[in-house]
């Protein structure tokens, strides 16, 4: 077992006996110091933290040697009750700049800077505190980063407590998963460049977690090479081929061929539960109207199934006309043009699938509820229609059926992959 840097006791949380990093310690006093300079005061004495013992990966080329001298830690704590939803102090930060990545909207992130606790927003998944003074200065401070984790199937935040505590929030989304302790749900790390730093503790978070790999073990799609257009700016719900033509056609004559299309939302078969099952959901074009939508088919809506190729001589559906044709003539008509994706929601829709539709796989409406972190990140129309309308939603041994069902469809008519 990793030796744990902190024991707790009824008045505070000190140094365990034997332990002694390089860099990341916590004193006597409750503050958590990097090169003996004060990151975070007054911890209080629930918190567990732990040496990182994957130094040791250093040999597997997981992390930077130069690291294996200088461990991070894990950050965890003991609660007296199991709970779904936790939210734990972790100490005063006060007066050191931070950068920070959080989540303003439930699917975006952005930038986010502040120099106390209280700066902090809510969902923030990724903190960095500036360094102090020179490298070799008895007073300096390197860089220092906190990167909550997932932990089971509870993940991490960081958000704003009182009197410029850091808070972080702990939950698992579902009021029948509950635990009360924890032993890595935060990692800290600490060193000289903050992009050597970040890589190498996601490379750390990799080798505790085996549930990812980086980017440098994996083969980059050919996409990453290429100019893509997406078709949601230009033309939201109301995207057809001729449209999607033009576009490829403009950019091409403007000198800037795209290699990648991205078809968007707007080419899918939906409807309102209210609507009738022929419908295709077409008139469901003003702001967040297509919200409550549901998938009721996986085949492509009449945009794109009508679309009849110059090749096609007969007068009905046939190998040259619908999605397949279509795509297939944009890539022979525009060489540059390798890749064609098209855009679904993680559920099928943004409303899921609706129910006791015939070809599709079972589906049932739950109605989704926002973490009490979710209910303070900017409003959203999207967002607020989905959680009173609820999301057609297969049963988890059913997902398969969904996904092979989409995807296989895509394939057999030419489209690379699909995004969502």
């Amino acid at each position: 077992m990793a030796p744990s840097l902190s024991k707790g006791d009824s008045n505070a949380a000190i140094l365990a006996n034997g332990f002694a990093s390089s860099l990341i310690t916590l004193d006597e006093k409750s503050n958590l110091t990097v090169n003996d300079q004060v990151v975070l005061s007054q911890v209080p004495p629930n918190i567990i933290i732990v040496q990182s013992p994957h130094a040791a990966a250093a040999g597997a080329k997981l992390v930077d040697p130069q690291e294996a001298a200088n461990p991070g830690c894990f950050v965890g704590f003991d609660n007296k009750d199991p709970s779904s939803h936790h939210v734990i102090p972790l100490g005063k930060l006060k007066g050191i700049r931070f950068m920070s990545i959080f989540r303003f909207k439930v699917w975006w992130t952005t930038h986010w800077t502040g120099s106390n606790g209280s700066d902090l927003e809510h969902e923030t998944q990724l903190l960095i505190l500036d360094r102090e003074n020179e490298p070799g200065s008895s007073d300096y401070r390197p860089y220092v980063l906190l990167l909550p984790l997932l932990e089971g199937p509870f993940r991490t935040s960081l958000q704003p407590g009182s009197d410029d505590y850091i808070d972080m929030c702990v939950e698992s989304g579902s009021t029948k998963v509950s635990e009360s302790s924890f032993r890595a749900a935060l990692y800290i790390h600490a060193g000289d460049d903050p992009f050597t730093l970040a890589k190498n503790a996601v490379k750390v978070a990799r080798a505790h977690l085996g549930t990812f790999k980086l980017l440098e073990e994996k083969t980059p799609p050919g996409i990453v090479d290429k100019f893509g257009w997406c078709t949601w700016d230009a033309f939201y719900l109301n995207v057809h081929p001729a449209g999607v033509w033009d576009g490829v056609k403009g950019l091409v004559d403007g000198g800037c061929p795209p290699g990648l299309v991205l078809i968007d939302d707007g080419w899918q078969s939906i409807s309102h539960d209210e609507d009738p099952i022929t419908s295709e959901g077409m008139n469901r074009t003003s702001a967040g109207e297509q919200m409550p939508c549901r998938l009721i088919k996986f085949e492509e809506n009449y945009k794109f199934r009508d679309y009849r190729s110059p090749k096609e001589s007969g007068s009905g559906p046939g190998p040259n006309t619908g999605m397949g044709a279509f795509v297939r003539d944009l890539k022979e008509k525009f060489g540059s043009v390798e890749y064609v994706y098209v855009w679904h929601a993680l559920c099928g829709y943004w409303g899921g699938l609706r129910p006791d539709v015939a070809g599709l796989p079972k589906a049932k409406v739950i109605k989704p509820k926002l973490t009490p972190g979710l209910e303070v990140t900017m409003e959203d129309l999207a967002v607020d229609k989905i959680v009173n309308n609820g999301v057609g939603l297969v049963q988890p041994d059913m997902a398969e059926q969904l996904y092979e069902g989409l995807h296989s469809y895509f394939g057999v008519r030419g489209h690379r992959w699909s995004q969502s």
